[in-house]
């Protein structure tokens, strides 16, 4: 399978892991298993093969900018490094999805934050983290 096919086929099992979360007010538990755990977990296999099929054949490392940039000259390592986005991007949003739910984040305060962290990662997250301490300072105040 070349690395265009497996890129394809990881990005499309992503986004229906993203779509699920969309739909965990509807189906909680099944978007739990789906989106926190059996998605990530299949691309975490990927991404597993993919290493340990490529990284002997990687230049580079993780000591500078420029050794992270020719790691990532390998097609392979580079679609290895995406799926390990899409990986723990979507964990982290099904993270925000039962956090929320658990403390109570109206849904709609969610969706912003799945979309951020989605197309942003970090930034998502941050803008949960910054509604979750907005809501906890009132409910002090309160």
């Amino acid at each position: 399978m070349t690395p265009d096919t497996l890129f394809q086929i990881a990005n499309t099992t992503a986004l229906a892991g993203w779509a699920v979360l969309l739909g965990s007010p509807l189906f909680p538990i099944i978007a739990d298993r789906i989106a926190a755990y059996a998605i990530p977990l299949l691309l975490s296999v990927a991404y597993a093969g993919l290493i340990l099929a490529f990284w002997a054949r990687g230049e580079g490392g993780f000591d500078s900018l420029d050794n992270v940039a020719r790691l990532f000259q390998t097609r392979e390592l580079l679609l290895a490094g995406w799926i390990h986005y899409l990986a723990f991007d979507l964990f982290v949003g099904a993270w925000i999805v039962r956090k929320g739910r658990g403390e109570a984040v109206p849904f709609l305060l969610v969706v912003p934050c799945l979309a951020l962290t989605f197309l942003f990662g970090p930034a998502g997250f941050l803008t949960f983290a910054a509604i979750r301490a907005a809501r906890a300072g009132r409910a002090v105040i309160a």
